[in-house]
Formats: C-alpha cells, sequence, structure tokens
C-alpha cells in the first residue's frame, strides 16, 4: 500500500515538470504556403542545402541569438552539434562561398517580427512564444 502512495506521489510531482517543458517549435509566414516540413526539409532549409520552400519561395532562415538557450537546445535536438561545432560548420561554408548562414534575429521577438514581416522567413521557437498569427510546420520535442 505505503509502495503505491509512494509512486503516485512521483508521478504527481513529475507530471508538472513535463508539462512545463515546451517544445520547440518551427514556425513559418502563413502566407508561405507552407502546410508541414520534414526533420530533413528543417535540416536543409538551416543548415544551408535549401534556398527555397516547398511551396517555391525563397526560404530565409532566421536564427535566434547567440547564447539563446533554444538556439542551443534546437541545434542539439536537430543534428546533434552544440554552438561551436555549427560555429565551425558555417566557418566552413562561408569560406568555400558555397552557401550563408541563416540571419541572426538580436531578440526573440525580432525573430517573430521577421517570419510576420516576410512570406519566406522562417525560424524556431520555444512553443509558449508562439500565438496565432505563426504557422507551425514542425516540431521538436526536448
Amino acid at each position: 500500500m505505503f509502495g503505491r502512495f509512494v509512486a503516485c506521489l512521483i508521478f504527481a510531482l513529475l507530471l508538472p515538470a513535463t508539462a512545463w517543458a515546451d517544445d520547440i517549435v518551427v514556425v513559418v509566414n502563413p502566407g508561405s504556403g507552407v502546410e508541414s516540413l520534414s526533420r530533413d526539409d528543417v535540416i536543409n532549409i538551416f543548415l544551408g542545402g535549401f534556398r527555397r520552400l516547398p511551396s517555391g519561395i525563397a526560404a530565409l532562415p532566421v536564427d535566434l541569438p547567440q547564447g539563446n538557450p533554444v538556439r542551443e537546445e534546437f541545434y542539439r535536438l536537430l543534428v546533434g552539434k552544440n554552438p561551436a561545432e555549427i560555429n565551425t560548420y558555417w566557418s566552413r561554408l562561408i569560406f568555400s562561398g558555397k552557401t550563408r548562414p541563416p540571419l541572426q534575429a538580436t531578440r526573440v521577438e525580432d525573430a517573430q517580427a521577421m517570419v510576420l514581416g516576410s512570406v519566406g522567413a522562417i525560424t524556431y521557437l520555444d512553443r509558449s512564444k508562439v500565438d496565432g498569427r505563426l504557422k507551425i510546420v514542425f516540431e521538436l520535442s526536448r
């Protein structure tokens, strides 16, 4: 009897913690014509492989600021790389002239505004920062 009580108590204590852990979502402008993206699509857009969204519109990926924990978590969950590895990756590509990195917002609100202001813009946010003006097209669970 006591064991069940302890198990239920532990479950009850862990449940709110999981509920607070928001997913990271990739969002686009609702006018982009994009309904959803695959993991490979997101990787290619944010790591320079694609220059267009699946709808044919020019892709404009927007990174959150350096040091933002959501940015660090996004790349860790998406491709298993830390900030230093992502910076090294981009340094090599920029040097070779193959492509350019995503634009970098100075604040989360700036990334949201960029997506709202440009039909081809795409960014990632903590789900709690998404309102009805942005369209979620991919989710990464933490």
